[in-house]
C-alpha cells in the first residue's frame, strides 16, 4: 500500500516513529474501524483516528446535535444543532482529512442489529451512555472475534478498557446496574470527555499498528479530581454469559 507525497508529509510524525514508521501507516490506512455514539467521547475519538489516517471510519448513532451537546462534544458546532450528528462528523472528519472512507450510521446499535454491523470491522470503539447498547455491543464483538476499546466518564472519572477474547466486557459489568447513572443525570465535566476519548483512540491505534502493550484485560481509570490514574486488571468470569465456559 503505497502513500502519495501528501500522505507522506501528511503522516511524517508517525513515519519516523520506530513503534509506528511506514508498515504501521500502512495499517491504520487498511483499517476498517466504527466507533459506535458519536458524543462525547466519540468526537474526539474520531477526529484522532481521522487524523491517524484510520482508512475506513463509520460512526453509529441515531441523535441530533443539541446545545447541551457543545459543552464537550467537539466534532460540533452552533449551527449544527438539530442536525444528524454522524452526517456533520461526517463531513466535518473529511474536511480535516479528504484520504478517508467516512459512513455515517444514523441509527442506534441494538442487540439484534449489532452482530451484522460488526462482522464488518476490524476494530470497536464503544463511547455510548447506555449500558444495553454496551452489552449489545460486546456480546457482537465476542461472537465476531472482534477487539472492543471501551470508555466511559461520568462527574469527574473516566474509564478505558480493551476487551479482546477473555474477558469481556460482561465480565467486568454482568447486569445492568440497577441505579446506573447517566451523564444528563449527574453531570460531566466537557474537559474529561476529550481526556478518555483521546485515549481510546490512542488504545485503538496500538492496536491497528502493534505498539506497545494494550490494555487487554486492564481497566485505566483517571479521576480528574486528583489528578490520579490507576489500572485494574480484569479477571475472566467463567460464568460470563458471553465469553464464559457455559
Amino acid at each position: 500500500m503505497s502513500f502519495s507525497d501528501e500522505e507522506v508529509e501528511r503522516y511524517a510524525r508517525h513515519l519516523v516513529l520506530r513503534e509506528i514508521g511506514g508498515p504501521g501507516q500502512q495499517a491504520l490506512k487498511a483499517a476498517r474501524v466504527l466507533i459506535v455514539g458519536a458524543g462525547g467521547l466519540g468526537a474526539p475519538a474520531a477526529l484522532y483516528l481521522a487524523a491517524a489516517g484510520v482508512g475506513h471510519m463509520a460512526l453509529a448513532d441515531a441523535d441530533v446535535v443539541s446545545l447541551s451537546n457543545l459543552q464537550r462534544q467537539v466534532l460540533y458546532g452552533v449551527a449544527d444543532v438539530d442536525d444528524v450528528k454522524v452526517k456533520v462528523a461526517a463531513r466535518r472528519l473529511g474536511e480535516l482529512n479528504p484520504n478517508l472512507a467516512l459512513e455515517p450510521i444514523a441509527a442506534a446499535v441494538t442487540a439484534e442489529t449489532a452482530g451484522d454491523l460488526i462482522r464488518r470491522f476490524d476494530l470497536i470503539l464503544d463511547g455510548t451512555d447506555n449500558f444495553a447498547t454496551r452489552l449489545a455491543v460486546n456480546a457482537a464483538c465476542v461472537a465476531a472475534g472482534r477487539p472492543l476499546v471501551s470508555g466511559a466518564i461520568g462527574r469527574w472519572t473516566g474509564q478505558v478498557g480493551v476487551f479482546a477474547g477473555r474477558p469481556c466486557y460482561r465480565c467486568l459489568v454482568p447486569e445492568i446496574p440497577p441505579d446506573a447513572e447517566t451523564c444528563a443525570a449527574v453531570g460531566v465535566v466537557g474537559a474529561l470527555a476529550g481526556v478518555i476519548g483521546s485515549m481510546m483512540a490512542l488504545e485503538a491505534i496500538k492496536m491497528i499498528t502493534g505498539a506497545g502493550e494494550p490494555l487487554a484485560g486492564r481497566l485505566l481509570i483517571y479521576d480528574a479530581l486528583a489528578g490520579e490514574t490507576r489500572t485494574v486488571l480484569i479477571g475472566a468470569d467463567p460464568q460470563c454469559p458471553v465469553c464464559g465456559d457455559g
